[in-house]
């Protein structure tokens, strides 16, 4: 048996399951848990949140009803680089950019007309099951407000 054949497949195998466990914590269907959020009442609610992998990138897909009720849908593809990749069916923003702050929490941030209308930090839980988004948002009055999404792991 030559060594060179089988050393480059188990190398390529590390590599493929160093850059797949990487993400794996976050890829997934996500459910929001109503119970054990505090949601600001009038305001988007995500029922559900859906991250695969296509192709080289992370697809995103939002299911849920906006501030007045009317079903949301909205979906992204891109990287967890920071960098700004194109949103659809969000009439708050255009475009999305999500960034790893570290093995567990992420920061997204949604622009629209070269303005940041959004601002999320996800954390999933330790075990894995569960994570939060929590949403920092100003009223129309000025009043700055904090909303808890918790998603159980499908």
């Amino acid at each position: 048996m030559k060594t060179r054949p089988v050393v480059l497949t188990f190398a390529m195998c590390f590599v493929c399951l160093t850059l797949c466990s990487a993400q794996d914590w976050m890829i997934g269907s996500w459910k929001l848990n109503e119970a054990n959020s505090k949601l600001i009442p009038g305001f988007a609610k995500n029922l559900t949140v859906a991250y695969s992998i296509a192709g080289d990138k992370i697809k995103c897909t939002i299911d849920g009803f906006d501030g007045q009720g009317k079903p949301l849908h909205t979906e992204w593809a891109g990287k967890f680089d920071g960098e700004y990749y194109p949103l659809s069916g969000d009439p708050k923003g255009e475009m999305r950019a999500y960034k790893k702050v570290n093995e567990r929490e992420m920061q997204e941030v949604t622009e629209k007309d070269s303005n940041v209308t959004g601002m999320n930090r996800i954390v999933v839980f330790a075990d894995g099951k569960s994570r939060s988004v929590i949403t920092n948002l100003t009223d129309r009055d000025g009043d700055k407000m904090t909303s808890v999404a918790v998603y159980d792991r499908q």
